[in-house]
């Protein structure tokens, strides 16, 4: 028993060891699989030579062409408004905006008018005894010239400076009186009106701010890398008004969102500002619209002071470019060409243009790639140079090599 109880473990313990080395050397060997390589598939787009019309955006506030504000000349009470005198009312040139009392200028004018008189007869007396003076010396029967004093010279001086004084004194009486009947100094629009009927006003008394309504401007701050493709309306010194009249106007589109509609206005470049902003460090230009506030036949409202507008101003067709879509382009204006390996290969460029769907690049720059190259359209988050993809072209996949021959014969077919 006590054998037995001895020996009994270690044969168990050996069926165990045997068992597992069995289990162990008869195990079936493993299937090998290699596993195909996922590929990413990507559209592509063969580059093609083409022509960009350059549009520079920029964005602006409407200003008047000129804003005045209106002073009166003379005190007096408002006796009459126009109905033209009303904010947002129009006038034209030289109309009766108001007028003012006119009782105390015309008293003035008739004052002025009796002591001219007066003068004028004081003068005509004085005329008179210089005359009776002369005739008296000459029968005294004196020789030589007579005295100033003995012609009544300085008398008669006195008289006509008298006479003088009154005219002047009624033409200021006169004048006064034209002031107290307020006129338009252009044609224009009421921007804020500032008195009414019955109000006492004086000189440097406020009675309205008045904008003229022939053009208005738009102040255009320019980027500085569209704007090396306008031809801006420069001017210099010595230029006559012939020579600024034959420049040509660059063409402006304004657009503005009225009652959430888009409503487009026509206008023109026609100057720039003699110094840079001085807090985006930009080039300014004057956009100018005619007659904005003339009545449209689409019934669009029309342009009001302050109103914010963007602007589109047509510069110069670039030729032998290639558009790449915004979608294409990554961070620090890199780009992914496919090679005919159907492998990735990344690319800085150097943009001459760009706009809110893709950048303009030079087909003649170093940097730039060969025309038939395929461009990349999908984006991928981490491309690695040299990674394979899947391309599609056109819609039909494309195996290694073909992307090549396809390429060379869509250049082929441009070319032809």
């Amino acid at each position: 028993m006590k054998f037995l109880r001895v020996v009994s473990p270690l044969l168990i313990l050996g069926g165990c060891a045997w068992g597992g080395w069995w289990l162990y050397t008869s195990r079936p060997a493993p299937k090998v699989s290699v596993a195909e390589p996922v590929l990413v598939k990507v559209q592509g787009r063969i580059l093609k030579k083409s022509t960009f019309p350059v549009q520079v955006r920029s964005q602006g506030t409407v200003m008047p062409r000129t804003q005045s504000t209106l002073l009166p000349e003379v005190s007096a009470k408002i006796v009459e408004v126009s109905p033209s005198f009303r904010a947002g009312a129009f006038f034209e040139k030289d109309e009766v905006l108001l007028k003012l009392d006119p009782v105390d200028y015309e008293t003035a004018v008739v004052v002025a008018k009796g002591s001219l008189a007066q003068m004028e007869a004081l003068l005509a007396e004085e005329k008179a005894k210089a005359e009776q003076a002369l005739e008296n010396w000459k029968a005294l029967g004196r020789t030589g010239e007579p005295s100033p004093l003995v012609l009544r010279q300085p008398q008669l001086a006195r008289a006509e400076a008298d006479v003088a004084s009154s005219k002047a004194q009624v033409m200021k009486a006169e004048r006064d009186l034209a002031r107290t009947v307020v006129r338009a100094p252009y044609a224009g629009q009421v921007l804020q009106q500032s008195v009414d009927v019955g109000q006492l006003v004086t000189p440097g008394t406020q009675l309205a701010k008045v904008f003229a309504v022939d053009y208005v401007e738009i102040r255009l701050p320019l980027p500085e890398r569209e704007m090396r493709f306008l031809k801006l309306p420069e001017r210099y010194r010595g230029s006559g008004a012939a020579e600024v009249a034959d420049t040509e106007s660059v063409p402006v589109r304004l657009r503005a969102s009225l009652n959430g509609k888009p409503v487009m206005w026509q206008g023109r470049l026609m100057r720039v500002e003699g110094s840079l902003d001085a807090e985006t460090r930009q080039i300014i230009a004057i956009a100018q619209v005619d007659d904005p506030y003339a009545r449209r036949a689409d019934g669009v409202p029309p342009l009001k002071i302050g109103q914010f507008v963007e602007a589109e101003i047509r510069g110069e067709v670039l030729t032998d470019v290639y558009v790449i879509p915004r979608v294409a382009v990554r961070a620090g204006n890199e780009i992914i060409l496919i090679s005919p390996e159907n492998r990735l290969r990344r690319m800085t460029v150097e943009p001459l243009a760009a706009d809110e769907k893709g950048i303009v690049i030079s087909a003649n720059s170093p940097k730039a790639p060969q025309e038939g190259e395929v461009l990349c359209v999908t984006p991928i988050p981490f491309p690695a140079d040299g990674a394979r993809v899947l391309p599609t072209l056109d819609g039909e996949a494309l195996r290694e090599g073909e992307l090549g021959e396809t390429g060379k014969e869509r250049r082929g077919a441009g070319a032809s």
